[in-house]
């Protein structure tokens, strides 16, 4: 199974919401974001990671906040307020949700 950036980008161009369910497997939950202007998300239920595709700015990840680039790999834990402030126009973010509800142990 492939998705490639491009291929994600295409298929979330394509409808009217700032993600796209790209891939599904058992827990795993792949997903392509790319909020306009604002980022409106709310904790989430299960542990998440994003890993940035394009764009800059800061990610604020309970009440932490460091600044983002391509490439760039952040954790979220399950239930825990977390959000992108100040991105670029072309910000965009493979996200990845797994495991069981409420996070897996720490």
């Amino acid at each position: 199974m492939k998705v490639s950036k491009k291929d994600a980008l295409l298929r979330l161009a394509k409808i009217a919401s700032p993600f796209k369910t790209l891939f599904e497997h058992g827990t795993l939950l792949v997903e392509m974001y790319q909020p306009a202007k604002v980022d409106l998300q709310q904790p989430h239920t299960r542990d998440e990671v994003y890993i940035v595709v394009s764009g800059t700015g800061e990610f604020i990840n309970g009440g932490v906040r460091c600044t983002f680039a391509p490439g760039d790999f952040l954790f979220v834990p399950a239930g825990v307020e977390h959000r992108f402030e100040n991105f670029t126009d072309d910000f965009a973010t493979w996200v990845i949700f797994y495991g069981p509800e409420g996070g897996e142990k720490r």
